[in-house]
């Protein structure tokens, strides 16, 4: 699942009149980079939720998304914009599209720029066998973030700490692996059909309290491009 629902207001006046992850980085969509690195490690199923211009990720991608050298990508939507006049946040709207997703899933921002990650079957797969409920990548605290996220423990937990605590030391990369049971304790019904907004911190967090959530660190690059500045950075 790529997210790509949110209305970019940091990103105003760009995102007036485009969907911030279709922004341009490196002369592509920024969203099109974490959808082509997935389809070049085998997972070829793609949803993309959408909100605001959602109708122009969908008429610019339609169906399939073909590149050269790469498997073909077949593409399905969660228009919530469409359907509920809104965004339903980040789990509100994985919620709203489980019916669609299989029992393990990939989850990415589409307006993170990794251009190094690799999305593996061996990491869905030891996952899969694992007793955790989520997955998460980690970033050093970046400049923007010095206060961080989350802490990791030495045997691969994710730890909630207040941020700036001692130990509150990565930043989340945005990049996840998740179980459907992840979400069975939520509150709303698979396919969300009030289209219930959540945010999904709360759930990570209540999560990382029962020792359910696992991590690592990612070392590539990784740019949230949550500014004009970035994104220029990213384009010189």
């Amino acid at each position: 699942m790529i997210l790509a629902a949110g209305r970019g207001e940091r990103m105003r006046p760009l995102t007036d009149v485009q969907p911030k992850p279709m922004l341009t980085v490196r002369g592509q969509p920024l969203m099109q980079w974490p959808m082509q690195a997935l389809a070049c490690g085998g997972f070829t199923r793609q949803l993309i939720n959408t909100a605001w211009l959602g109708e122009k990720i969908s008429t610019h991608f339609g169906r399939q998304l073909v590149r050269p050298g790469l498997p073909t990508a077949d593409l399905s939507y969660s228009h919530e914009g469409q359907d509920f006049g809104h965004a339903l946040e980040t789990a509100g709207g994985i919620v709203r599209a489980l019916p669609q997703l299989a029992d393990v899933f990939w989850v990415v921002a589409g307006d993170v720029f990794a251009p190094d990650f690799v999305f593996s079957a061996n990491a869905v797969q030891r996952f899969a066998a694992s007793d955790e409920l989520a997955h998460l990548w980690l970033v050093p605290n970046p400049a923007h973030n010095p206060g961080g996220d989350f802490g990791l423990s030495a045997n691969g937990r994710v730890l909630n700490l207040p941020k700036g605590a001692s130990g509150c030391d990565y930043t989340f990369s945005t990049i996840a692996l998740y179980k459907r049971s992840f979400f069975a304790d939520c509150g709303l019904p698979a396919g969300n059909p009030a289209g219930t907004a959540l945010a999904l911190a709360p759930l990570l967090r209540a999560a990382m309290d029962r020792g359910l959530v696992s991590g690592e660190v990612y070392a590539g690059a990784w740019t949230d491009v949550g500014t004009p500045e970035r994104l220029a950075q990213l384009n010189t």
